[in-house]
């Protein structure tokens, strides 16, 4: 376990949490961090750009002039990709798909990596709490004076490099709606993490540390598969179907035996 400081809302410490090794302490992968967001960016485009070829023209229907006699070139229908008007060659369509799939196993665990390296950089704030009565403007950017105090964390007040992800453990939409007005803050639940928004911004802030550390925890366990020890240790437990199948056949030879001894 790996400990790191907690603050509060006027950038006080306030103590220390314990960080699962398995999410902010992974090696760097970049070939697995690279296939994971290309294919996350490519799951998220919606193609838009959408071109006609000569079957989705109109008209065309007729042949423009017969095959011969008439001394110029052959054409079939005046919506061919060389005439005027006619339909486009190898042009965009908005039914092309360029999803990828991707391994749930290679998703959690490219963002524990990209977690890990924001940890080792010092990108990665833990607060107690921030909570407003209201959604407010003027206090979440007091909030943001005060939290740039910290070191490392010095460019999140000035307006070119706040670029700041408030994680919190459950959905708060005051929060939310007091940073709205920030260009390059966004507010987000811990289960809606992902590589690529960790990636976007700069900064990390998690809110609520204890709770946000947990479902982190849980995810990479159930995920990734940390309680394979218990699993094997459930299979050799449970009874194979040679051991069933001989256990049957004894199971009837007693009962047999115990027909026979009444007679």
């Amino acid at each position: 376990m790996t400990k790191a400081e907690t603050y509060n809302i006027d950038a006080k410490k306030t103590g220390t949490i314990d960080l699962p090794d398995g999410v902010f302490m992974l090696p760097w992968n970049e070939s697995l961090i690279h296939q994971v967001v290309v294919s996350m960016q490519a799951n998220m485009r919606t193609p838009v750009a959408h071109a006609k070829d000569r079957s989705d023209v109109r008209g065309g229907g007729r042949k423009p002039w017969r095959q011969k006699g008439t001394g110029r070139a052959r054409h079939g229908s005046i919506r061919s990709p060389i005439w005027k008007g006619g339909g486009v060659t190898h042009g965009p369509r908005n039914d092309t798909k360029f999803a990828k799939l991707i391994n749930k196993k290679m998703r959690a665990k490219a963002l524990f990596v990209v977690l890990s390296k924001k940890f080792k950089n010092g990108e990665i704030m833990f607060v107690d709490k921030i909570s407003f009565g209201k959604p407010s403007a003027s206090e979440a950017k007091k909030s943001m004076m005060s939290l740039s105090t910290i070191d490392g964390f010095g460019g999140i007040n000035s307006k070119k490099n706040n670029s700041v992800l408030f994680v919190t453990a459950a959905g708060d939409k005051v929060l939310a709606k007091s940073f709205a007005n920030f260009g390059n803050v966004e507010v987000d639940e811990v289960r809606n993490l992902n590589p690529v928004d960790v990636l976007k911004y700069k900064h990390l802030v998690v809110v609520s540390p204890k709770e946000s550390i947990e479902l982190l925890e849980t995810k990479e366990k159930t995920v990734l598969g940390s309680n394979k020890k218990s699993k094997i240790d459930d299979a050799k437990k449970k009874p194979t179907a040679k051991k069933t199948a001989t256990a049957k056949k004894t199971s009837v030879k007693k009962a047999v035996k115990k027909v026979t001894v009444k007679k």
